[in-house]
C-alpha cells in the first residue's frame, strides 16, 4: 500500500509535504507530485502535511481519485516525454530534482486556475 496524490495538487503544488517526507519519496513533475510507491513507507507524515487535501492512502482514494492510482506509479514505470526510459527508483527525490514533465493523463488535464 502506498501514499496518493490527487488532482487536487495539480498546478498548485504546494510542497509542504516536501518537508514531512522521511525517506524523500515525493518526486516533482511539470504540473503536479508525485509519490514513488516502491520507496514510499506508508508512515503518512505527508498527508496532514498537504494544505490541499491532495494526499490520500491509497485504500481511502474517492472513486473519482482512483485514477491517481495507477498515474503515480506510472511516473516512475513508464518512460515519460523527453525522458530517455523509465525514472524507476532511483533512491530520493531531492537528488533527481525537478523532472519537470507528466504523466500523459495530468498534461492532458485543462489548466486550473487559481
Amino acid at each position: 500500500m502506498t501514499y496518493v496524490i490527487g488532482k487536487a495538487c495539480v498546478d498548485v503544488m504546494e510542497k509542504s509535504c516536501l518537508q514531512e517526507c522521511p525517506v524523500d519519496c515525493i518526486y516533482e513533475g511539470d504540473r503536479t507530485m508525485y509519490i514513488n510507491p516502491d520507496e514510499c513507507v506508508d508512515c503518512g507524515a505527508c498527508r496532514p502535511a498537504c494544505h490541499t487535501g491532495a494526499i490520500y492512502w491509497e485504500g481511502d482514494l474517492p472513486d473519482d481519485e482512483q485514477v491517481h492510482l495507477a498515474d503515480n506509479s506510472a511516473f516512475f514505470a513508464l518512460p515519460l516525454p523527453g525522458r530517455p526510459g523509465p525514472l524507476g527508483s532511483p533512491g530520493g527525490a531531492t537528488a533527481v530534482g525537478r523532472v519537470g514533465v507528466d504523466t500523459p493523463l495530468i498534461a492532458a488535464m485543462p489548466p486550473i486556475e487559481s
